[in-house]
C-alpha cells in the first residue's frame, strides 16, 4: 500500500464529521484515482470519498463487491496519501464475506489515513449490514480512530420491497444501523422533495443522498433537510464519456481537437504531483 498522509488523522476526523450539517451540506465529488483527488482538492473540495465503481473499473473489474480487496485498499491508500483533506472510502459491503473480515478491511483503510467508510447492504438483509457495522466500529475502537461511519440503504436505488411500504422499511433499516454503530444514513435513489424532507426529518443522524442529472442544487437539497451529497460514479462515468467522444473523433473522420479542446493544462496536471521545483 502506498504510505498515508499522517494529515488525514485523527485531527481530520473531527472536520470531516463537522462537515455534515444542512446549513452548508458537504458536497463529494467521488474520486477513483491521485490525479482525480488532486483535481478534486485543488478545487476547493473540504474531503475527498472515493467511489468503489470508478475504483473497481479503472482496475478493470466490475462494480459490486468484484474487485480484488488488496487491489481496491491499494487504489483507496493512494488516493488518502494524495491529499491533505480528509478522505471517506467507498467499501462497498465492506470487502469480505464476514464480519471479521470486514473489520480487517476497515483496520487497513485506518491505516492508509482514511477517517471515513461507506458501506452499502445491497440485497442483504438488514442483519447482515448491521452485523458489519458492529464489526467496523470494534475494529475503529481498537485502532482508537474516530472513523464516521456512513451506511447506505439501497431500498430505492435497487428497488427493494413493496413501494407501498418502502420509506418505512427503509428508516427501519436505517435506524438499525444507527442502533449498531453508523454515523451517517446514504440513501441514493431519492430525488423527490417531499420524501427527502421524510427520510431527513426521521432520521437522528446526518442523510446523505446522490446527486445527478434531474436532482436537486446541493443548497436546495440542504433547505430539505440533507447534511451530506455525492456524486457516486457520476464523475468517473464523465471522464469515460469524455474518453469515448474522443477516441471516435480520432477513429471516425481522424480530428481531435473538439474533443480536446477541454483538456486540462499538460505543466497544470504534472504540477499537482512536481514537487521538485
Amino acid at each position: 500500500m502506498a504510505e498515508p498522509m499522517t494529515s488525514n488523522a485523527p485531527h481530520g476526523s473531527a472536520l470531516f464529521r463537522s462537515l455534515h450539517t444542512s446549513a452548508r451540506p458537504l458536497a463529494l465529488a467521488n474520486a477513483w484515482d491521485a490525479a482525480g483527488a488532486r483535481i478534486v482538492e485543488a478545487a476547493g473540495a473540504p474531503a475527498i470519498a472515493t467511489t468503489s465503481a470508478g475504483v473497481a473499473w479503472s482496475l478493470g473489474a466490475p462494480d459490486g463487491d468484484r474487485v480484488p480487496r488488496d487491489l481496491a485498499l491499494d487504489a483507496i491508500a493512494r488516493i488518502a496519501a494524495a491529499v491533505t483533506v480528509p478522505v471517506s472510502a467507498d467499501i462497498e459491503g465492506g470487502h469480505g464475506r464476514s464480519p471479521e473480515e470486514v473489520a480487517d478491511t476497515v483496520t487497513r483503510v485506518l491505516e492508509a489515513g482514511v477517517v471515513g467508510v461507506n458501506i452499502e447492504d445491497g440485497t442483504r438483509p438488514p442483519g447482515a449490514l448491521a452485523a458489519r457495522l458492529e464489526a467496523v466500529r470494534a475494529a475503529a475502537d481498537r485502532a482508537g480512530a474516530d472513523v464516521f461511519v456512513n451506511a447506505r440503504v439501497d431500498t430505492y436505488l435497487l428497488g427493494l420491497g413493496d413501494p407501498a411500504t418502502r420509506l418505512r422499511d427503509t428508516l427501519a433499516r436505517a435506524r438499525a444501523y444507527v442502533d449498531a454503530g453508523a454515523d451517517g444514513v446514504f440513501v441514493p435513489g431519492v430525488t423527490d422533495p417531499d420524501l427527502i424532507r421524510s427520510l431527513a426529518d426521521a432520521l437522528t443522524v446526518p442523510l446523505n443522498v446522490l446527486a445527478g442529472p434531474g436532482a436537486l442544487s446541493v443548497p436546495e437539497l440542504g433547505a430539505l433537510g440533507v447534511a451530506r451529497v455525492s456524486l457516486g460514479s457520476g464523475l468517473a462515468q464523465s471522464a469515460y464519456a469524455a474518453v469515448r467522444q474522443a477516441a471516435r473523433e480520432l477513429y471516425g473522420d481522424g480530428g481531435y481537437a473538439a474533443s480536446l479542446r477541454q483538456a486540462l493544462d499538460y505543466t497544470e496536471v504534472n504540477g499537482l504531483f512536481d514537487t521538485s521545483g
